[in-house]
């Protein structure tokens, strides 16, 4: 793990305009940055960067944080990979925390299978550019396939020379261990019992071209080799094994130099093969991946998530290849994500299809040739059916399964309903059939997964929900920003205290004192023993006081350059809000926002209050709840219990009140 020291140091350091102006074309605005965003396409900025807060804000996707968070959103890179990053770009030197004997050999091992597989992509791809034979045979063969050379280079294509042991000598004479050559599978070794034990090596990609296998952030994992030879006998291609650094079923060729385009586009078409996917991209549609191959896994979908919810599977016009790979789809529908298919014209492929088609052309295709998977399926497989109504009753039990699988219910409603205008038969039918299927699920999960599945028809209860709760973020949301806004400030408070007069009747008395915001909210909440219900809330709320407590202030930087995403992120949003009108030249319109400091005192009171009068009414709501009459029960068994219940209701009645009072509020 990398040392607490490196991660300050790289916080220390960077710079968040010089990190983001690597990515982004930023112009000054007053004391900060805009530019476009690099999130959509549009036209007016509305991307902004904080060089004091040392945080940015994308007003049109709602994104930000720090130089970390950007990295993370733009470049995908998880964490640590964040932090290398910054630690290379300033020339930090990364210490690592004191690990067990166990995990160094482990971690040592990845990095050794990195570093091997790093050197493997660079020496194969020279060859392309400084061997003879390379360029003679690996270069050409690209260029037959009509790659140009800023497409090689951008997916560091190469070539295996056609000799034995060449990659292996050169890797050993460069003082790379054969253990690592080994365990990558770049070297096959193997022990000869007639040498008497001693090991034989040779090249496991030899005189075959080479497709270099990235992961997001592009660090190498694998590779593809395709052979030159047309002896059947020889596999056409051929990849590296499985290894701690490598899982053919949790990656996705392209996906480096894809991501970007795929989270702008807001979609991922994903092919087959090694050359779709560069004849695409090197036709202008960037946003593409392959499975290389292999049947789809949910690990490779879930990849595709963090980017999109959308994906365009792209079949060759194969009929019975379209079949074996249809079920492919169900996974991607299993994830909540939205499925179109486009089909290409018999004898047609991605790779082949591109290269004989412009730039418009291509995308226009797409575009105008995708269709619903539900559609999609139900064309494909009624060929097969034909007029025999028992294949028919099949395809739709087949095509309600692949329903059943989509999490969202409006849009099981939706599907349900074309299914049933494509195939010309009754919804009930097929609403009856879909009910089946999900009972049946259902009786296959756990119970866990049983209790956090919506009903299908529980629409009307889940909307009421999500409003009730949502009001009571917005008050919470308040709190959060009067602490990380003004948690510092001292403010001149009045309160009012509720007394009993001479003759017995309450008043209002008022009382003056100072204090911190931070420390007054602080004080309020622990006395109503009131805990934020948002978790992101909460956790920003602890780390508020934690700090307090030591420093007796609120370190608005600690809060942006938190190791917890969340934290951080919503910290920063809540910050960069304050700074939105500097994207429209307020000022210079003399247009100012009104300054909240001056009315604190009577400001950070109503916050508390208004939560306060939130949560009374909630309990005296499911106080009166509990006195409405059961049926089953005879009333008067119940006096005692309703009558203490009625003296609750009323006691916090009185006391929404007095709160009402406080706030000059009519109840």
């Amino acid at each position: 793990m990398i040392s607490k020291d490196t991660i300050d140091k790289v916080f220390e350091t960077s710079r968040v305009e010089e990190v983001i102006g690597d990515f982004v074309n930023l112009k000054k605005a007053g004391a900060n940055f805009k530019g476009l965003s690099p999130f959509v396409d549009e036209k007016t900025p509305s991307f902004m960067v904080s060089p004091v807060k040392q945080i940015w804000k994308d007003f049109s996707t709602g994104k930000g944080g720090n130089a970390i968070t950007f990295l993370m959103e733009h470049e995908h890179y998880s964490y640590p990979e964040a932090i290398r990053f910054l630690a290379r770009k300033y020339n930090i030197e990364i210490e690592e925390t004191v690990q067990s004997d166990e995990q160094k050999k482990h971690a040592d091992e990845r990095e050794s299978m990195y570093l091997v597989s790093e050197y493997a992509k660079n020496y194969f791809h020279d060859n392309l550019f400084l061997s003879e034979k390379g360029k003679a045979i690996g270069f050409s063969y690209f260029k037959e396939r009509g790659f140009s050379d800023e497409t090689i280079k951008k997916f560091s294509l190469g070539y295996a020379l056609d000799e034995w042991t060449a990659f292996t000598d050169a890797a050993i004479e460069k003082k790379y261990d054969l253990e690592f050559l080994d365990k990558t599978g770049l070297t096959i070794v193997k022990k000869s019992s007639e040498t008497g034990g001693t090991q034989k090596m040779f090249d496991r990609f030899k005189g075959r071209v080479i497709f270099p296998i990235q992961s997001m952030s592009g660090r190498v994992l694998g590779f593809g080799g395709r052979t030159l030879l047309t002896d059947k006998k020889v596999a056409k291609y051929l990849n590296s094994p499985e290894s701690i650094i490598y899982h053919k079923s949790k990656i996705l060729y392209g996906i480096y130099q894809a991501k970007q385009s795929i989270a702008k586009e807001d979609n991922c078409y994903l092919v087959e093969g090694y050359t779709d996917v560069i004849s695409m991209f090197q036709s202008g549609v960037e946003n593409v991946v392959a499975s290389s191959g292999t049947a789809l896994t949910s690990d490779q979908i879930r990849l595709i998530h963090r980017l999109t919810s959308n994906i365009t599977v792209l079949f060759d016009g194969d009929a019975a290849g379209i079949r074996a790979s249809i079920r492919g789809i169900d996974l991607i529908l299993e994830q909540g994500m939205n499925v179109k298919v486009v089909t290409f014209p018999d004898g047609e492929d991605p790779d082949s299809f591109a290269k004989n088609r412009s730039k418009e052309e291509l995308k226009n295709y797409l575009e105008d040739s995708a269709q619903d998977f539900i559609q999609f399926k139900t064309s494909l497989l009624l060929e097969g059916a034909k007029n025999d109504p028992i294949k028919k009753a099949d395809l739709i039990r087949d095509i309600v399964a692949s329903i059943s699988k989509i999490p969202n219910n409006i849009q099981k409603e939706i599907y349900v309903q074309e299914c049933a205008r494509i195939m010309q038969i009754s919804e009930n039918v097929l609403f009856n059939e879909l009910s089946q299927n999900l009972k049946k699920e259902q009786r296959e999960v756990s119970k866990r997964q049983a209790s956090n599945r919506s009903p299908f028809t529980g629409v009307v209860k889940e909307v009421k929900q999500v409003e009730k709760v949502d009001r009571l973020m917005v008050l919470e949301a308040s709190l959060i920003w009067v602490l990380l806004i003004y948690g510092n400030i001292e403010v001149d408070f009045v309160d009012y205290v509720s007394e009993i007069d001479d003759v017995g009747k309450q008043i209002i008395k008022k009382e003056s004192y100072s204090n911190t915001v931070s420390n007054e909210i602080y004080v309020n909440l622990q006395e109503d023993e009131i805990e934020f219900t948002n978790t992101v809330f909460l956790k920003i709320y602890y780390e508020i006081i934690n700090r307090l407590n030591q420093d007796q202030t609120i370190d608005i930087d600690a809060l942006t350059n938190h190791q917890d995403t969340e934290i951080a992120a919503m910290v920063t949003n809540i910050l960069m809000d304050e700074e939105q009108h500097n994207l429209s030249d307020w000022e210079r319109h003399d247009i100012l926002p009104q300054s909240k400091e001056k009315g604190l005192p009577k400001f950070v009171p109503d916050v508390i209050y208004n939560l306060r009068r939130f949560l009374v009414k909630e309990l005296i709501d499911s106080i009166l709840v509990k006195l409405k009459p059961d049926q089953s029960d005879q009333l008067d068994k119940k006096e005692g219990f309703n009558k203490e219940l009625l003296k609750e209701a009323q006691d916090y009645i009185g006391l929404q009140k007095i709160l009402a009072e406080k706030l000059n509020r009519v109840t």
